[in-house]
This record gives structure tokens, C-alpha cells and sequence, in this order.
């Protein structure tokens, strides 16, 4: 029960924050709160096993996919911040976080490797969370919040492609989504 409304409360949260979004219907955040709410769910359900059996292959994974969550996360954030110099004039885009109205296209630090480290940061803290205590019910989670991730980075996509034009479609060609040479 606890955990019920812990989930409540902080999707309440969560829905606050991502207001903006959920107005507009196919943004990236609206598929983002989504996936949120998996990741949340997902972080719920194995809340128990966080710190069960540390020694054992799957907390070991585990533990090295939420560390490289954090340095996708900071790594990502640092350079939007720094290098994409955001702006208020996009105020007619309410979808969008402050620091994620930029208006140079970033493609140094971690976005020379990948076009969205924040989202693959998302990715490896969901899968991260799913090798706490890996069944099926968490797998189900863990691949609802990797479908919404996909979501997310395709409608994000399509936002850059908008506003940067050519110069997002060129490098969009010479990266990949979420893992280095991979994906």
C-alpha cells in the first residue's frame, strides 16, 4: 500500500513538472513522463532488493549501469548547459525545460558520441534498476520504459530537425542514439 502511494504522489510530481508537455501530444516529453513513470514504478517494485545479495552478478551489473547512468546524465546536462547556450526566446515551445532551449546545435563533450545521453542515461538507470531483482514483471516495466525512450528520442528528433534544420539531418548521419557506435 505504501508503495502505492508513493507512486502516486510521485506522479503527481512528476505530471506537475512535465505540464508543458503532456499539453503537447507526439513532444518528447510527453512520451518522457512515460517513461518516467515505468522507471518509477520499476525503482518501486524492486525497492526491496537494492542492497540484497551485492556481491552477486546481477547487483554487479547493476551497479555499473546506474554509475554510467550518472556520468551520461552529468556529462549530457553539463554540455547543454555550457555549449548550447539556452535561451527564453523559445517560449512558444511550453514542451521544453529551460535548459533544453538551445539555440546552438551541440555536437561536442558526449554529444559528439551520441545525440541524446540524457535519454540513454534514462535507459541505463531502467535497466539498471531492472538487474536488482531480474523477473518479468520488472522486464515488462524495464521494456514499456525502453519503448518510451525510443518515443522520446524519435519526437525529439523531429523537434531538432525543425529548428536546426540541415545542420541536426548531418549530424544525426554521423551519430548514434544512445550507445557509442552501437545505437
Amino acid at each position: 500500500m505504501s508503495q502505492l502511494i508513493a507512486f502516486a504522489v510521485i506522479s503527481l510530481g512528476l505530471g506537475y513538472i512535465s505540464r508543458g508537455s503532456l499539453r503537447v501530444p507526439r513532444s518528447h516529453g510527453f512520451y518522457r513522463f512515460f517513461a518516467w513513470e515505468c522507471i518509477v514504478a520499476l525503482f518501486l517494485l524492486h525497492m526491496d532488493e537494492w542492497f540484497r545479495n551485492p556481491s552477486s552478478w546481477s547487483q554487479r551489473i547493476s551497479w555499473f549501469l546506474l554509475m554510467f547512468s550518472l556520468v551520461l546524465l552529468f556529462s549530457g546536462i553539463r554540455c547543454l548547459v555550457g555549449r548550447g547556450r539556452p535561451v527564453q526566446h523559445r517560449e512558444a515551445e511550453p514542451q521544453l525545460f529551460a535548459f533544453e532551449k538551445t539555440s546552438t546545435l551541440v555536437t561536442t563533450g558526449i554529444y559528439h558520441y551520441i545525440r541524446h545521453p540524457l535519454y540513454s542515461s534514462l535507459l541505463f538507470l531502467t535497466w539498471g534498476i531492472f538487474f536488482k531483482a531480474p523477473a518479468w514483471p520488472g522486464g515488462l516495466l524495464a521494456l514499456a520504459s525502453t519503448l518510451f525512450l525510443l518515443a522520446t528520442a524519435r519526437a525529439d528528433e523531429a523537434e531538432c530537425l525543425r529548428f536546426f534544420g540541415p545542420a541536426y539531418r548531418d549530424y544525426m548521419n554521423r551519430t548514434k542514439r544512445f550507445v557509442p557506435f552501437v545505437f
